[in-house]
């Protein structure tokens, strides 16, 4: 039997919309993968503390503050210094176009937006497993 796939959904920082982070998770439960939501409001150190507990395949963060440098940035630096950096990291959330890249050199391996369809994140997520694999 095919291991079931773990996707941790946090939010982080103080923003407290979350409509977009329950939308995701159901959209991921429904296409076969077990869904840990760790609810708004997570400081970064409860997100890798999470992360390490549930043993997850990847690490999906709902950023809508404009706060995304700073809290992937500490995030990914938490995830290094406990030795899960091999976990992938999504982001989605309102980022600006320019800010992606810069993401991307700090460790993130996807950026979603708002128009960005299940098909496209179910997608993008399988393979960036299938490439880990």
């Amino acid at each position: 039997m095919p291991k079931t796939l773990r996707v941790l959904i946090g939010k982080p920082g103080l923003d407290g919309h979350e409509t977009g982070a329950k939308i995701v998770a159901r959209m991921l439960m429904d296409a076969g993968f077990e869904v840990i939501y760790t609810g708004p409001r997570q400081t970064p150190e409860m997100i890798v503390r999470s992360a390490l507990e549930e043993d997850v395949d990847v690490i999906g963060l709902s950023l809508l503050s404009g706060a995304h440098f700073n809290l992937c940035s500490r995030i990914l630096d938490l995830m290094r210094a406990k030795g899960v950096n091999d976990k992938p990291v999504i982001v989605g959330g309102i980022i600006p176009a320019d800010d992606i890249p810069k993401l991307q050199e700090l460790g993130v391996v996807a950026v979603f937006g708002p128009r960005s369809g299940s098909k496209e994140i179910v997608g993008t997520i399988n393979a960036i497993l299938e490439d880990m694999a």
